[in-house]
């Protein structure tokens, strides 16, 4: 099997061993499943089906962020418990997954459970003189990683702007360095917090997915990916707090990221409020054409969702090419092409014959239609 992977910008073997990790970042439960979850999830839902067929024990880990900046400041606007906003919002998201026929994962972590561990990573890069403390905030020392960026492969020009735009706060006088990112911080006024050697506060974000990834899948992680968007500052910042840990490097064997999905020209996101959310879409439509609409789309490609599309139904692919099971392995097998291995299947219904039926129906089991 070969998978594209984002730290070499090729295509690589994925080495099928008996036990193998998946972490993908999973939600920050402040709002309810759109679309781009669900492509995400959907895609690795068949990589970890795939990974399975050929005979490894999957550990598959999706977290869930249930203490950052978005949900607190939305359980502050709606007048609830940062808690009870977290846990009605992953109710509703792992309703909207099982619906669209997503395999519960091995693992969802919630980042609030493991705040000890963090706090004991956090400790260990001080120790290494891989972060620094300013008034209560510990800071990754971005300096101390002459490898910083090699994730991403963006210039330092690139990363500043990106910074801003999330979360990175590039901007902070307490900084050595614009690109250096916080592993714990205080907490303010009426937000949760957790004692640590720093004094009463919460992690960053990107030490959560880190520190969860090592304890439950361990270092390196077989494959480790989620939306494109998290490339940079995430997956780069986490991959630079892993590897200056203890543990075998590289963190993650391969990085895996999906395309962006876009909707009245713009990236699908909470912030624009152009959202097509799951519940609403099975409400009119059914649950496996949308789960085909994703999978009729490359993991990586960039697409525009257009409701009509899932209304008039997915296109029946031309009948030329091959219809049988070497062809529709092959096609997964190759950067998980679910658009090409749907064509095989396209194809074997067509044929009208005992052997197209059978390999239709085994199929589509097994991309979970």
């Amino acid at each position: 099997m070969r998978l594209y992977d984002q730290s070499t910008g090729r295509l690589r073997d994925i080495q099928i061993r008996p036990r193998m990790g998946v972490y993908v970042c999973g939600i920050t439960p402040y709002d309810s499943a759109h679309l781009g979850h669900a492509f995400t999830y959907v895609h690795f839902d068949v990589l970890v089906r795939r990974l399975r067929h050929l005979g490894a024990d999957v550990v598959h880990v999706q977290n869930i962020t249930d203490v950052d900046d978005d949900i607190l400041r939305v359980a502050k606007e709606r007048g609830v418990d940062f808690r009870e906003l977290a846990e009605n919002e992953v109710e509703s998201f792992e309703r909207s997954m099982a619906a669209i026929g997503v395999t519960s994962p091995t693992h969802s972590p919630r980042a609030t459970a493991y705040v000890s561990e963090m706090i004991l990573e956090v400790e260990k890069l001080l120790e290494a003189g891989r972060g620094y403390e300013r008034s209560g905030t510990v800071y990754f020392r971005v300096a101390s990683d002459p490898e910083y960026g090699k994730l991403s492969r963006l210039s330092r020009e690139e990363m500043l702007p990106l910074a801003a735009e999330r979360g990175g706060h590039p901007e902070d006088p307490n900084k050595d360095d614009p690109l250096d990112f916080v592993l714990w911080q205080p907490s303010a006024e009426g937000e949760p917090w957790w004692e640590s050697p720093w004094g009463r506060g919460r992690p960053g974000w990107h030490i959560e997915c880190s520190t969860m990834a090592r304890r439950l899948v361990g270092q390196p992680v077989d494959v480790h990916g989620g939306g494109a968007d998290l490339i940079y500052p995430h997956h780069e910042s986490e991959m630079a707090q892993a590897e200056a840990l203890p543990g075998e490097r590289p963190f993650v064997r391969h990085w895996v990221h999906t395309g962006t999905v876009y909707m009245e020209g713009e990236k699908m996101s909470k912030s624009l409020g152009n959202l097509a959310f799951v519940h609403e879409l099975i409400e009119r439509h059914p649950a496996a054409a949308l789960r085909e609409l994703l999978l009729r789309h490359h993991y990586r490609e960039d697409w525009e969702f257009s409701e009509r599309a899932l209304a008039t139904g997915s296109p029946v692919a031309d009948s030329d090419g091959p219809a049988n099971k070497d062809a529709f392995f092959d096609a997964l097998d190759q950067d998980l092409d679910t658009p090409a291995a749907l064509a095989v299947l396209d194809r074997a219904a067509a044929s009208g014959t005992a052997e197209g039926k059978e390999l239709y129906e085994e199929g589509r089991g097994l991309l979970g239609l």
